[in-house]
């Protein structure tokens, strides 16, 4: 009996029915979830990890004190920093290069820096149309950070009880 059977469910193709009906119900009785992209937004977390930023203190003064910490431990070796003296014994950052063909976003930079320097935003619509463009220097990275502040300061703090 079980022969015969499987040979007329495999001929009226029960199976294929069986699976049509579950895509139909699927596709025709539920909420579609797709975003329309540039108009919609899928929500993201605090802790999401976009561009690169560096931020600056609330005197204007760059954050970044040419450690050199983010540079070491970068495992994609994405990051270059020369630095100088200044006359009141300080060091800063002459140059700060970030490659972002290098770079995977993986936050070792953000968690390494000991003055809250270099942090990763929200911000994950960039795009270059040059190969020049890719390399990101101090000044456009002091500029997504002055854009940005309020919201990195924002997710500073939400982050704070985690850090």
């Amino acid at each position: 009996m079980r022969p015969l059977s499987d040979y007329l469910n495999s001929f009226l193709f029960v199976e294929l029915l069986r699976g049509m009906r579950l895509t139909a119900r699927h596709m025709l009785f539920r909420r579609s979830t797709t975003l329309e992209f540039p108009e919609e937004r899928a929500p993201k977390s605090p802790r999401f990890r976009g561009h690169l930023a560096l931020r600056r203190y609330p005197n204007g003064e760059e954050r970044c004190i040419a450690c050199k910490l983010c540079e070491a431990v970068c495992p994609a070796l994405a990051i270059t920093i020369d630095s100088h003296e200044r006359a009141d014994g300080t060091r800063r950052t002459t140059r700060y290069d970030i490659d972002l063909f290098k770079c995977i976003y993986c936050g070792f930079c953000e968690e390494s820096c000991p003055v809250d320097a270099i942090v990763l935003t929200r911000l994950d619509t960039f795009h270059m149309e040059r190969r020049e463009e890719r390399v990101v220097s101090k000044e456009q990275l002091l500029a997504v950070g002055d854009k940005y502040e309020g919201q990195l300061a924002a997710d500073r703090a939400a982050d704070a009880p985690y850090r």
